[in-house]
């Protein structure tokens, strides 16, 4: 250790090299902006040679308006006559979004754009030598989205059109400089194309290069590589030679899975996160030029091994084919296990067969732990769309499908099955107990949703960005709007009546997605109603068990619930 520095209370969300002298770090933190309670980002720059620590953006001189510190989109670095230069999408007290430009070698800070509308969503693109490129934003009034290109100060819109859900955007630039690469839904496909900044023409993406995700240079933007997910991401590089020393690496560590994190400018020393029956569960730092690999440290301290994970296919009661993880515990046969359902939130997200925690810490408990990825998630875009209009529906029987599967396998015990989740999983496993409610013998959620009108209604409080919200909840409920009379048949608090087994409800005070009222609403429904039911607050954690202590007493508090109400032994 060179260096130590304390940033505060905050929150760490994120730490990057800007150059070999200063180090940004990203925190966040809970509190009012604009009358709501939300979470709000902060940057600040560590020069490691002065000891020093900053917030960006820094105050803009000769300015009249103040400068929120505040950071509302990601941050670009360039590298600009010999000066290490952060872009930073920041907010103007009073005026709105603005693009500010900070020279992190001489402290300065000048603001390069503003938006003044404040129902526009704006990003920018800079290029690698520090000028504007590219612009995209959203009209909430209007649905209208456009894309500018510059040339010098003046913009040029390229391309625009319409769209209340699935808004097109820039990815960011493509293999050159004059190329942006725009995202688009379209015949429910996810697509990318090229979009040339000269003329404004889409094209294909060239062969090879249609990827689920991008890998940029970090300092011009330009896309030199992609992430193809799947059970595992693959990862592909365009400069050959790049790519021949990432597939020895790949080889290297064969049986073990490999995750790229990061590399130096010349891809001559990589650093990789391997997980696998070898090597644990740590960060190692190869070094190409000399041919070696060093443990730099496990990514959690203490815990050198993890239990396999093995993908499995079900198909649900319609036919539908239903990726999913299990993990099994060590040193008991896979037969008749009590078994542990863990949809993931979202809905639309999914799980990978990479290291998960909280499987990880149910499965040393000895418990089998399912991960579906029901319909809706995001696996493609026709799987994530056959979730529309199924939540609690065939999203829910999805995950009682899975328990049937590994009952018939004789791996699962139907008499000790349990579901566990967070956010979406927490509103799937209380529609567990009472929309589907002969599979499960107890249910933990985490943050869940129990009513979804009034859930509908809080979110609606936020003007023209809950239109934006309530356009997508319908998509997912299949209703129209918080009056509809379908939310209750969905709703797991209007089916109290239905719940015979113990409940478990734990939720973070500081939760801004989805607030710590669903969770006592239904706590106090439950225990009206003299069911089983206990509820554990989280003082000062948020929707995504941010902090470690708080992730802790979550997980302490569930491990003590299931082996009493499903023992593992």
């Amino acid at each position: 250790m060179i260096r130590w520095v304390k940033v505060g209370e905050e929150k760490l969300r994120g730490i990057k090299w800007a150059d070999d002298d200063n180090l940004l770090i990203t925190t966040s933190g809970t509190g009012q902006i604009q009358g709501f309670r939300t979470e709000w980002f902060l940057l600040r720059d560590y020069n490691v040679q002065r000891n020093e620590v900053r917030d960006l953006p820094g105050d803009t001189p000769g300015s009249y308006a103040r400068v929120v510190k505040m950071v509302v989109g990601p941050v670009m670095v360039r590298v600009i006559d010999g000066h290490t230069v952060a872009f930073v999408p920041g907010v103007y007290a009073g005026r709105g979004e603005a693009l500010f430009r900070c020279d992190l070698t001489t402290g300065l800070t000048s603001a390069v754009r503003v938006d003044d509308n404040d129902y526009e969503d704006q990003e920018w693109l800079v290029d690698g030598q520090g000028r504007l490129a590219a612009d995209w934003d959203y009209d909430r009034q209007t649905q209208r989205w456009s894309i500018d290109v510059y040339r010098g100060n003046t913009a040029s819109e390229v391309a625009s059109g319409h769209a209340g859900l699935d808004i097109p955007s820039v990815v960011g630039f493509g293999p050159t400089a004059d190329t942006l690469i725009v995202w688009s839904v379209e015949n429910n496909k996810r697509v990318w194309r090229l979009l040339s900044m000269s003329d404004g023409k889409f094209s294909p993406m060239p062969a090879g290069m249609d990827f689920d995700d991008t890998i940029d240079d970090r300092l011009t933007g330009l896309l030199i590589g992609g992430i193809d997910d799947g059970d595992v991401p693959q990862y592909v590089f365009l400069n050959p030679a790049w790519e021949s020393r990432w597939q020895a690496i790949v080889k290297a560590f064969e049986g073990n899975q490999v995750t790229f994190v990061s590399k130096s400018s010349d891809f001559s020393e990589v650093v990789v996160r391997v997980n696998g029956p070898d090597y644990g569960y740590r960060y190692i730092l190869i070094d190409l030029g000399k041919n070696s690999a060093v443990p730099i440290g496990n990514v959690y301290a203490g815990l050198d091994t993890s239990f396999a994970v093995r993908r499995i296919d079900y198909a649900a009661a319609d036919g539908m084919e239903i990726p999913a993880y299990l993990t099994l515990p060590s040193g008991r046969p896979a037969h008749n296990l009590p078994l542990i359902v863990l949809p993931h939130g979202g809905p639309a997200v999914r799980d990978t067969a990479e290291f998960d925690w909280w499987s990880q810490a149910l499965a040393a408990q000895g418990y089998a732990v399912l991960r579906p990825n029901y319909r809706g998630s995001d696996i493609d875009r026709a799987f994530l769309a056959a979730g529309f209009g199924q939540w609690g529906r065939k999203m829910q029987t999805d995950l009682s499908d899975g328990v049937r599967y590994l009952v018939k396998q004789g791996i699962a015990d139907p008499t000790r099955v349990c579901i566990v989740g967070a956010s979406y999983g927490g509103y799937a496993a209380l529609a567990g107990v009472t929309l589907d409610p002969t599979v499960y013998r107890c249910a933990v959620s985490v943050a869940g949703v129990s009513d979804l009108a009034r859930m509908m209604r809080w979110e609606g409080r936020g003007g023209l960005d809950a239109r934006d919200t309530e356009r997508y909840w319908d998509r997912f409920w299949g209703v129209s709007g918080a009056g509809d009379p379908l939310l209750d048949s969905l709703s797991p608090i209007k089916h109290i009546d239905a719940v015979k087994v113990p409940v478990l409800l734990i939720h973070g005070r500081d939760d801004t997605v989805v607030p710590y009222e669903q969770s006592q609403i239904m706590f106090d429904a439950l225990h009206s109603a003299h069911k089983q039911v206990e509820l554990v607050t989280l003082n000062r954690e948020d929707h995504w068990l941010s902090r470690g202590a708080t992730r802790l007493q979550m997980l302490q508090a569930t491990v003590d619930f299931l082996r009493k109400y499903n023992p593992p032994d």
